[in-house]
């Protein structure tokens, strides 16, 4: 089993977070999927990273498959909860979290493109997106220790991936002030050897 993934990827760093937690032995091969020469499309047909690859060379991809097929393979630290109800809300924060790193990412790549070529209509949508994202998050943790009340789970981990990529990509949107909850969850988080070991490298 090997990852295939770039290290600023908040989808793949969520994965290699939920692999540590685990304590899943697996190799990671690099890649950029905006690289010419790249070969993820040889693994995944979307051309997106992360890819994982099977021992049998089956590969999985979106990074909620892949965090919850490896949720399954080791009982160690179980990160979506096994009742039903309890596991729709935790992907439900995934899917909250994740939707804030994919418009912030939209944004990325509009501003890589030449400046009279960007959509001012595009970035402000998903800053749009981005804010609203965000005020929803804190809302639903409230006063909450973890995002689901029952404990640490899948949920913090992408949570805390959001937010890290925001800081990461956006030092110009000041969620700290504004959501004091959500910090604090974030320095917690901050301080998990799976999450320092993961920090994406600095611009």
């Amino acid at each position: 089993m090997k990852l295939i993934a770039s290290l600023t990827s908040p989808f793949a760093r969520k994965v290699r977070i939920v692999l540590q937690e685990k304590r899943i032995d697996c190799p990671l091969t690099v890649e950029l999927p905006w690289d010419a020469d790249t070969t993820v499309p040889d693994y995944n047909p979307l051309g997106k990273v992360p890819v994982l690859v099977l021992d049998d060379g089956t590969s999985l991809f979106d990074s909620r498959v892949i965090v919850e097929y490896l949720d399954h393979i080791s009982p160690v630290a179980q990160l979506i909860p096994k009742d039903h109800r309890q596991a729709v809300t935790v992907k439900r924060w995934e899917a909250l979290a994740d939707g804030v790193c994919e418009a912030a990412a939209i944004i990325v790549r509009e501003r890589v493109r030449p400046r009279l070529q960007q959509s001012t209509e595009v970035i402000d949508r998903q800053f749009g997106k981005i804010h609203r994202g965000l005020a929803a998050l804190a809302a639903d943790l409230g006063e909450r220790t973890w995002c689901n009340g029952e404990g640490y789970s899948l949920a913090d981990i992408a949570v805390g991936v959001c937010l890290g990529y925001i800081d990461f990509r956006f030092a110009e949107i000041t969620w700290r002030e504004s959501y004091p909850n959500l910090a604090k969850l974030a320095n917690k988080l901050a301080q998990r050897p799976a999450f320092v070991e993961t920090n994406p490298p600095t611009p």
